[in-house]
């Protein structure tokens, strides 16, 4: 055991978080919060046949990360098959680079964002020629 089987997204704004994620990634949502008693939506991020997880959006219980502040949690990456295209739905829907696009030498594009609810994620496109 010890295999990384769900995550959660806390959020301020369920439905600009759900529009978010399900706009840039294509992840649906399920309606949890009767179990959770709070405002929680299931986000099925793929198909059962494809590597990966689900998790779930949850409202945030305090107050968001500050400006500036080093990342306290886990920064999940989301597998992209392009990274431009990404970036760009990212940005016009309110997201924010956090660490520009870079190479991983002979593997892949990577960068980090900034969500509508202030939380910092990854995407990645896996490329043998980037460089």
């Amino acid at each position: 055991m010890g295999r990384l089987i769900h995550f959660e997204i806390h959020v301020d704004d369920m439905e600009r978080a759900k529009k978010f994620y399900g706009e840039v990634f294509g992840w649906t949502f399920e309606d949890w919060s009767g179990y959770a008693g709070m405002p929680y939506f299931g986000a099925v991020t793929g198909g059962e046949s494809e590597m990966g997880i689900n998790g779930a959006l949850m409202q945030r219980q305090g107050p968001p990360p500050g400006p500036n502040q080093a990342l306290n949690g886990y920064a999940c990456t989301m597998g992209v098959e392009d990274y431009d295209a990404s970036e760009a739905k990212i940005l016009s829907l309110g997201g924010k680079v956090a660490l520009p696009k870079y190479a991983l030498p002979g593997m892949a594009w990577q960068g980090y964002y900034i969500d509508t609810e202030g939380n910092t994620f990854g995407i990645h496109q896996p490329d043998e020629n980037a460089k």
